[in-house]
């Protein structure tokens, strides 16, 4: 049993009889305060997808539920629904738009490392990789010899996700991103 200070986003936690799936974690330290800090989690349940919000101290003791995760790649849109298909055994795992809005702009059809979260024999989130590689479909024209300006540019990625790039990056670039900051983090590895 982990400690609330020990939990992740994408981790399932059983409370109050049903199994969760932590969205977002905020931490906070309340002044004048003896003790330690608080967690405030943004949590959906995996059956009904409702939303709830709970405080937890540092030291609560949480039970985690029984969730494994299954690498995936992704394979085709079918209306509303994302179809990811196992790596190994070639199982299709179907989500819906809606449980995987925030992770939409980071993957395509060759975006490597994601997980599928299996909770209860049901797909229920995406796990993606701190990183992800995306191409550039529009942006202003590469400045040459930008690169020792800290100038930046917006950048529309394959995903329709933007960003700021640096002045020396064109479109068709390949570049990283960060998912967490949502930020350019450099050029990718040419293979």
């Amino acid at each position: 049993m982990p400690k609330a200070s020990e939990i992740k986003k994408n981790t399932a936690i059983e409370y109050n009889g049903n199994t969760y799936i932590v969205k977002d974690i905020e931490r906070s330290v309340p002044q004048g305060r003896a003790g330690g800090s608080l967690y405030r989690m943004r949590m959906y349940d995996v059956v009904t997808n409702n939303k709830i919000d709970e405080t937890f101290k540092d030291s609560d003791m949480l039970n985690l539920g029984d969730l494994f995760r299954r690498a995936v790649m992704f394979s085709y849109i079918d209306g509303d629904e994302y179809v990811f298909m196992d790596n190994e055994n070639y199982t299709p795992y179907n989500l819906n738009k809606e449980s995987i809005e925030d992770e939409v702009l980071f993957f395509n059809e060759t975006t490597e490392g994601i997980h599928v979260v299996i909770v209860n024999d049901s797909p229920v989130g995406l796990d993606l990789p701190n990183n992800v590689e995306l191409q550039i479909t529009e942006t202003d024209p590469s400045v040459k010899g930008a690169s020792a300006t800290s100038r930046t540019k917006p950048a529309l990625l394959s995903t329709g996700l933007t960003v700021q790039v640096p002045e020396y990056i064109a479109t068709g670039d390949t570049i990283k991103v960060s998912i967490e900051e949502r930020k350019f983090m450099g050029r990718a590895d040419s293979k």
